[in-house]
């Protein structure tokens, strides 16, 4: 049995695990380690791919759950995070849920992403990490002195332009 095949494999499962306890500790309000454990998530994402690489034992299977996992920890997750924040800000018991359009654009970009042959050296659209990131981030400058810009129209408006992004025709550098 060849165990170096399972590598990065196991690798995105750490990224996959560390995205589901994530959106645990979002919904129970606590964003700052969510957001840690996004960020985590994100060191075991590029390592994966990077493991894959080093060892070739790339396969279908792993892309398709690298996908999957990217799905959870960088889509799901990371609206989960503005969901709690819209809330914070709004009295509307469901514009909450607007944050959710950060998942559909996510998952809209990961399936482009994997049928797209022209994103080899480059990509095309925001890439979820990226996106994840950013939206993620919000959680420690809610808290900090620059707090006072932030109120829900820039969260709604964060949330509709950068899911916008994920799937715009613009190239990026990979």
């Amino acid at each position: 049995m060849n165990i170096k095949k399972h590598i990065p494999n196991t690798i995105t499962c750490g990224n996959l695990f560390c995205g589901c306890l994530g959106i645990v500790f979002a919904f129970k309000g606590d964003l700052t380690f969510a957001t840690y454990l996004l960020w985590l998530a994100m060191v075991l994402d590029f390592f994966d791919g990077f493991a894959a690489r080093m060892l070739k034992v790339s396969s279908p299977i792993g892309k398709e759950l690298d996908s999957l996992a990217d799905m959870v920890t960088f889509g799901v997750l990371p609206s989960v995070i503005m969901f709690h924040l819209i809330g914070s800000y709004s009295d509307h018991e469901y514009l909450p849920f607007a944050a959710f359009i950060i998942a559909i654009f996510s998952a809209l970009r990961l399936a482009k992403f994997n049928i797209d042959d022209r994103q080899q050296s480059v990509f095309i659209g925001l890439p979820t990490p990226a996106n994840a990131l950013f939206i993620s981030s919000f959680a420690f400058i809610v808290a900090s002195d620059y707090g006072g810009f932030v109120n829900t129209g820039v969260l709604l408006a964060i949330s509709v332009v950068f899911s916008l992004l994920l799937i715009a025709p613009v190239e990026l550098f990979a």
